[in-house]
């Protein structure tokens, strides 16, 4: 990682605008205005900006959230410009955004993400311990941008306990062998494939693995069918693990075009507070 790089929370209205400069030259939308997340600075929230020197090269943005009595922090952006990523940068910035909203009293962050973007699946819960069970169907509706248009904007929601035992330790599941109950093929073009069989769906295994494409952009652009055809039956399965009690931990990072999602009953998970002795 570069020495110069640095990262700092963004408080100022100088700082917003920052973000949104970012926000257009990532996605190419039309940025939120600085009045409001000015205000989710100044109120619980927490927006935090990566510099390489002078220079803002991501940033991740976080407003309180609060539900069944409880808060916690919806980190609702990161991103990054595109001659940067892969550099490291977003797990960066998750960790100290993990640091920082400990600081301020928060136990639980949580984000969305899409659930066949396998590289993010990696950094959320094989590199800072976080697990999702809960399955959003065409979440933000549809959407225009060219990473999301023109498939339901389904998505994945993060749980990240920070102070918990799974995330202080590092905690991962102890499954010897993975059940594997999905076949994979290769379509005409040589894109994998998925075959499901809904008899096998719910499944009563320690762990259990899920295949994802490793190129899911890439399919969406060569061969769209098939991006539609991952996103329902990914839907379909995910949907089935979560009503059973699973979770997922972890992602199995293949060489065979696809990567394989961990699931592991969720009740297995130590998500209590360390050293205090508080559940969830």
């Amino acid at each position: 990682m570069d020495v110069n790089l640095s990262i700092r929370k963004l408080e100022t209205n100088e700082d917003m605008r920052l973000v949104q400069s970012l926000e257009r030259a990532i996605w190419g939308l039309e940025p939120i205005p600085t009045h409001q997340t000015y205000t989710a600075a100044k109120n619980g929230g927490l927006l935090l900006g990566a510099f390489l020197g002078d220079e803002i090269v991501g940033f991740s943005y976080g407003f309180p959230g609060f539900t069944n009595g409880k808060p916690y922090l919806c980190s609702h952006m990161l991103g990054i410009l595109p001659n940067y990523q892969l550099m490291g940068i977003g797990k960066l910035l998750k960790d100290e955004q993990r640091k920082i909203a400990k600081e301020m009293g928060y136990n639980l962050i949580t984000w969305t993400f899409d659930p066949l973007e396998s590289r993010n699946a990696y950094l959320n819960v094989s590199k800072l311990y976080a697990i999702c069970d809960t399955y959003l169907v065409n979440c933000y509706g549809e959407m225009e941008d060219g990473l999301n248009k023109g498939l339901p904007s389904d998505r994945l929601q993060v749980e990240w306990w920070v102070s918990s035992e799974r995330v202080e330790d590092k905690w991962t599941p102890q499954v010897s062998d993975y059940d594997r109950p999905f076949i994979v093929e290769k379509s005409h073009k040589g894109n994998p494939t998925l075959v499901v069989d809904s008899e096998n769906v719910l499944l009563n295994s320690v762990g259990v693995e899920v295949p994802v494409p490793e190129q899911f952009q890439s399919i969406k652009k060569n061969e769209p069918e098939l991006a539609l055809d991952w996103r329902l039956k990914i839907r379909t399965v995910f949907q089935s693990l979560f009503g059973s009690g699973y979770a997922l931990v972890g992602v199995n990072r293949s060489e065979e075009g696809v990567h394989y999602y961990q699931f592991v009953k969720r009740n297995t998970i130590p998500l209590t507070i360390k050293n205090r002795g508080e559940s969830e």
